[in-house]
Order: structure tokens, then sequence, then C-alpha cells
């Protein structure tokens, strides 16, 4: 009855069959692991003390920034030198900008730091000036901004003195030094007041990409479910085709339908002896 299986035409359905469903549990398998991967980081994360209550590391201890290392205070000595706003850039729901000192460390690279959050837009809203002569700053550790990195401007296009992306890929092309691939978020502004004056807030640290239950996470989560149901859905039509044909194969030996290609065989003859 099962003779069929083994035709031209079922080898190809076979083979379909015997390709898409382990590729279909594979792919299942592996965003499931990246699902679990993402809840193990965010664990981690959890469990790791408050980067105020951690000392602080020189910054080449540090480097390079991973999901460990991010957020972590880390200590750099230099000479502010070029300054950039960062505009578009949110805090407490508030639009506003960064600003960006880049400071010049002993051994000549640069360390882009954010030395506070104003509101309002660059060029409108009066930015104190940084702090001269030699200085140790003290800040969170970040890794460099990408495309995904929430805030970026991407579109370019920015006036002189304005940066889209806090990077090191970014900035090479601005100014004439290396560029460490990290940057500073500096919790201690030294400003007083409330930014509404024009003091500058701190900038909070975020956590690392990839390390949190963010939105990526529960796509992981979904599309694990989605390639499970190809799986099923590839297996279950493979089951219905091959009972319909056995059905069809059972139907035509017991004459209940007509082998049609008994039929074509027999018109044929019967054209050919009345030609």
């Amino acid at each position: 009855m099962y003779r069929f299986l083994l035709t031209p035409r079922w080898w190809g359905i076979n083979l379909f069959a015997v390709l898409a469903i382990p590729l279909c549990v594979f792919m299942g398998t592996w965003q499931l692991g990246r699902f679990e991967d993402r809840v193990q980081s965010h664990e981690q994360a959890a469990k790791q003390p408050a980067p105020g209550a951690r000392a602080a590391e020189p910054l080449d201890d540090l480097l390079p920034v991973d999901t460990v290392t991010s957020g972590r205070p880390a200590t750099a000595t230099g000479r502010y030198a070029d300054q950039f706003l960062v505009p578009g850039r949110e805090l407490d729901d508030k639009s506003g900008f960064y600003v960006l000192n880049m400071l010049r460390t002993d051994d000549g690279k640069a360390l882009p730091v954010v030395r506070g959050w104003l509101p309002g837009r660059p060029g409108h809203t009066p930015v104190p000036a940084a702090p001269t002569g030699e200085v140790t700053v003290t800040g969170d550790l970040q890794a460099s901004e990408n495309t995904g990195t929430d805030g970026v401007d991407t579109a370019g296009g920015l006036p002189d003195g304005q940066l889209g992306m806090i990077s090191a890929a970014s900035l090479v092309n601005l100014v004439p030094y290396d560029v460490y691939d990290a940057w500073v978020t500096l919790q201690d502004t030294d400003s007083s007041g409330d930014a509404e004056d024009g003091a500058l807030r701190p900038v909070p640290a975020v956590a690392p990409q990839g390390s949190g239950l963010d939105l990526k996470a529960f796509q992981n989560l979904g599309y694990t479910g989605e390639w499970f149901v190809f799986a099923a859905f590839v297996l279950f039509m493979w089951f219905r085709l091959v009972r319909r044909e056995a059905e069809a194969a059972r139907d035509v030996r017991l004459g209940l339908v007509p082998d049609t290609d008994t039929d074509a065989d027999t018109d044929t003859d019967a054209g050919t002896r009345t030609a």
C-alpha cells in the first residue's frame, strides 16, 4: 500500500521533510539558547552591587568593556580638550542633550567623558565650561554606542560641534588623536542646583546590550515557538499527505474509484484503433 513512497514525486516530498524538520528543531533550540543566555546574564547583573557601592579602578584595568566591566567606576587622569554636544537624549522623559568632553590622558589617547545632561537644544542652552588643568575623573564605564542604542542619531547632517553617536568610530574622524573604545558618565557633575537653572545633571549608566530581559529576549522566545511550530506543521502535513495517498490507493484497489492511469491508457488505445 505504501509503495508510492518510493516514486520520484514522493522522493522529493520525503527529502524536503527530512531536511526541514531537523532544521526547524535546530533553529528553535538555538533561539531558546539565546533566550536562556539573556536570562542568565540578567540574573548575574541583578546580583552585582550597585555602581556606587564598588571601588573605582583605573580605566586600563577595566578594558575592554564587557558585560562584567560595564557600569563599573573607572578613573582616568588628563586634561579636557574638545567638547561635543550629543542631541536627542532624554532624561526623566525630558528632551535634552549630553555634554561630552574628550579627556586627553598622558599617553595621548582620549577618553570620551559625558559630564552631564542639559534640557533643551544644543546652541540654545548655555553649557557650563569644563574644568581646566589636569583633572582626575571617576565615572561609570560604558561601551561604545552603536546604531541600535536608544537615542542615537544615525541620520547625520549635524552641525559642527555635535555628535550623534558616542563611539570611537564616530570620534576618530572628528579629533586628531586616538580615542578609547569606551566612554564614562560622571555621577558627580560638580554642579549644584537644578538642570533648569543651567546645572548639569548626571547621566545614569545603562546595562550593557544583551544583558537584560528586553524586547529582544522575548523575541528570541517567540522565534523559538515559531520554529517548533514549523517543525510540527511539516510533520503533520507529511502524515496527512501519506494518509491521503494511501486511502486513494486503497479505494482504487477496492474498485471504489476508477484508476485514472488505467482509464487514460484505455482511452489512448481506443483512440489509436479509431484512427
